[in-house]
C-alpha cells in the first residue's frame, strides 16, 4: 500500500467516529476538504492517529507543524492577569495557521505553500486581539471587579466560565471563545453567539 493510501485508510478510522464528534465542521471555515490535501479527509489536515506531527502539551494527535514564532502580547495599563507566550491548551495550535508562519498545508511531514489570507491572519502581534495565555479566577475577578467570577458566573453552554470555557487550570485561550469544531454552528466559529455581544457579556460585567 502506497504511503498515500495508508494515510487515507488510517483517517477513514478517525473518521468513523460519531457524527457529533466533528459538530458543523463539514461546511465551516475549517473544513478544507475541496482543497484535496488532505485526500479529501475532513479532519486529515489537523489531526492523524498515528504518528502526531508536533509535542504540544493537549494536543490531540496533532498532524499541523507548529509555529516557532515569539509573539508580541497583548498589554493594557489596566490588565489585571499576568500573560505568557502562547505554548499550550489550543492557542499554539490555532496560531500556527492563524499567525501566518506557517503554511496552511503544511501537515503530514509535507511543507505547504499556501499560506492563511490576510483577513483571517493575525499575525505575530498579539496587541490588537483579545489576551489569551493567562489564568481567570477568582482571584482575577476580585482583583477587576469588571469581571464576573469565572467559578459561579453561567454561560449559555450550561455550565460555569470555568467549566465550559477555560483550560486546565482557569487558561483563557483561543478556544475559550472560538470552537474549531463550530459544534454551536454560530458565527465566526465561536462558542457563544456575539448577537447582543452575548460572548462578550459572558464574563465582562459592563
Amino acid at each position: 500500500m502506497t504511503r498515500s493510501r495508508l494515510f487515507s485508510a488510517a483517517l477513514a478510522v478517525v473518521l468513523a467516529l460519531p457524527a457529533a464528534a466533528f459538530g458543523a465542521l463539514s461546511g465551516s471555515a475549517h473544513d478544507f476538504t475541496a482543497k484535496g490535501w488532505s485526500h479529501s479527509a475532513l479532519c486529515g489536515s489537523c489531526h492523524t492517529p498515528h504518528h502526531p506531527e508536533a509535542k504540544v502539551p493537549n494536543a490531540p494527535a496533532w498532524n499541523h507543524k507548529v509555529s516557532t514564532a515569539t509573539y508580541t502580547l497583548y498589554s493594557s495599563p489596566t490588565l489585571k492577569a499576568k500573560l505568557t507566550q502562547p505554548a499550550h491548551y489550543g492557542s499554539k495550535l490555532c496560531l500556527s495557521c492563524h499567525d501566518g508562519t506557517v503554511a496552511l498545508d503544511s501537515f503530514g511531514g509535507n511543507t505547504g505553500t499556501t499560506f492563511m489570507d490576510s483577513t483571517n491572519r493575525i499575525g505575530t502581534d498579539l496587541r490588537g486581539t483579545h489576551p489569551i495565555g493567562l489564568v481567570y479566577d477568582t482571584a482575577l475577578s476580585n482583583a477587576d471587579p469588571k469581571l464576573y467570577n469565572p467559578g459561579t458566573k453561567s454561560t449559555a453552554l450550561g455550565g460555569t466560565i470555568n467549566n465550559d470555557l477555560l483550560f486546565g487550570t482557569g487558561n483563557l485561550e483561543c478556544a475559550s471563545c472560538h470552537d474549531v469544531h463550530n459544534t454551536q454552528n454560530n458565527a465566526s466559529l465561536l462558542r457563544i453567539s456575539k448577537n447582543g455581544s452575548a460572548i462578550c457579556l459572558t464574563c465582562h460585567n459592563k
